[in-house]
């Protein structure tokens, strides 16, 4: 007489229960939420160190322009003076050929740098970019970040 297993085994459910998934969504969710917190603040800075590069670049062909021309661009050429030759220019033959700079850049927010003549307590010119908001004023990541031209 054959002994009948009074124990059998159950098969082992394939898959994950609804729970486990909730749980494994539950800790992406705050994973994403943890690595958000921590790089946007960086990627906020990092946009205003750019934009402070580009005008330390901007500063530098400016004042190549005044050396080759006798002043900085007016507010009427503008930056892109810096581009093609203006054909107002006061000594065109000491324009560089190819321009001051290569290409004129944009502000990490994706807007023209702005150039103003004068600038502000008797600079020769102020460059500028409005930060995130593109508003004038702000703090934080919509800080202006300006620079006044120190003249010569």
């Amino acid at each position: 007489m054959a002994v009948a297993h009074a124990h059998r085994r159950r098969p082992a459910p394939n898959g994950f229960s609804l729970v486990e998934l909730m749980v494994v969504i539950f800790i992406l969710g705050l994973l994403t939420t943890v690595v958000l917190i921590n790089v946007m603040p960086s990627q906020d800075r990092a946009m205003a160190v750019k934009a402070q590069s580009d005008i330390a670049t901007l500063e530098q062909a400016l004042e190549m322009f005044r050396l080759d021309q006798g002043s900085y661009p007016s507010q009427a050429q503008g930056l892109a003076a810096l581009r093609e030759a203006p054909p107002d220019l006061a000594v065109p033959e000491t324009w560089r050929e190819g321009g001051y700079i290569q290409r004129l850049p944009k502000d990490p927010w994706g807007r023209p740098y702005l150039y103003r003549v004068p600038g502000r307590d008797g600079a020769p010119f102020a460059l500028m970019s409005l930060g995130a908001d593109g508003q004038p004023g702000g703090s934080g990541a919509n800080a202006d970040i300006v620079a006044q031209g120190q003249g010569g």
